[in-house]
């Protein structure tokens, strides 16, 4: 009943999302953008109390941890779709639908990820090593790497779709496909929306290990996806000015990884209390996000 209570929630938040709050296609202003963040973020908190209140402390304390990381984590997932929405210049009013279906379809995919990594620890303990340690190599990886190009171009997905189903040229409205003399086309906005899905499930492959080395509880690890996926989008209309103002987070996310994956790897001998996790993430947050506003950039100090 109370997975089943959960997606009816869900379901009702996205219908009132897609057909009541944002019915007609506009461009989404910052100022709407932060208010809606705020709205996701309220429920997101309402539901740890919830938590609290019928559950216990350590599923509160379980949620909020894996909220938060699963949150962070995600702002690497705006940068990349800033720049797919630019690289195929998707008018802006049209961008929040192509990010509800993309979501949609990830709570799908995610859903399945964490039920599979948790039956996976639970009858081979052994591959939760293998998580740790590639969490720890991810947080490495990320930390000492340059900053990417990204070339949605280049998508093995995207060439796959191309030579598999016709592709209009242009936009028709916020529509993903069209018959055209009895064929159906999928448009430029259809090839965005793949883009965007397949993206989220790369960057699921090292955030939902993050959060299953916080909590074992298939509910717990995916309601906390859930809450952090679902405010996404609003928080990408506000953010999307401003990708630039905070250059140490990528540090501060690659530490956090690494933090977690040693958790992960040092949980049979040493198991690091979930206040005391939350509170080294909390704190990794906070200074990289002050770092980023006191330091400059090493291209602006040439300047």
């Amino acid at each position: 009943m109370l997975w089943v209570g959960f997606h009816v929630l869900v379901f009702i938040l996205l219908i009132l999302d897609l057909f009541v709050i944002n019915k007609k296609a506009h461009e989404i202003t910052v100022r709407e953008s932060i208010k809606w963040t705020g709205v996701w973020i309220g429920l997101a908190v309402l539901f740890g109390i919830g938590i609290w209140y019928w559950g216990t402390p350590q599923m509160a304390l379980e949620f909020a941890t894996g909220y938060i990381i699963e949150k962070s984590l995600s702002v690497d997932n705006l940068f990349v779709f800033l720049t797919i929405f630019s690289y195929f210049q998707v008018p802006a009013k049209y961008q929040h639908k192509v990010l509800f279906w993309g979501i949609f379809g990830a709570l799908v995919l995610r859903a399945i990820f964490i039920l599979g990594g948790v039956v996976l620890i639970q009858q081979f303990h052994p591959v939760i090593y293998i998580f740790g340690g590639f969490l720890l190599f991810t947080g490495i990886k990320l930390a000492i790497q340059q900053e990417q190009k990204i070339e949605p171009e280049k998508n093995p997905v995207l060439k796959l779709l191309r030579r598999t189903m016709g592709v209009s040229k242009y936009y028709h409205e916020d529509k993903f496909f069209i018959k055209r003399l009895g064929h159906t086309f999928a448009t430029p906005l259809f090839v965005v929306l793949v883009l965007i899905e397949t993206t989220d499930l790369l960057f699921a492959v090292d955030s939902i290990p993050a959060v299953i080395a916080i909590s074992e509880n298939p509910f717990i690890i995916y309601t906390s996806n859930v809450f952090a996926i679902l405010g996404l989008r609003t928080l990408y209309f506000a953010l999307a000015g401003l990708v630039n103002i905070f250059h140490y987070l990528n540090l501060g996310m690659s530490i956090i990884l690494m933090f977690i994956g040693m958790k992960m790897m040092l949980s049979d001998i040493f198991k690091i209390p979930i206040a005391l996790a939350l509170g080294v993430v909390v704190g990794i947050l906070v200074l990289s996000v002050a770092a980023s506003l006191i330091i400059p950039k090493k291209d602006e100090l040439e300047k």
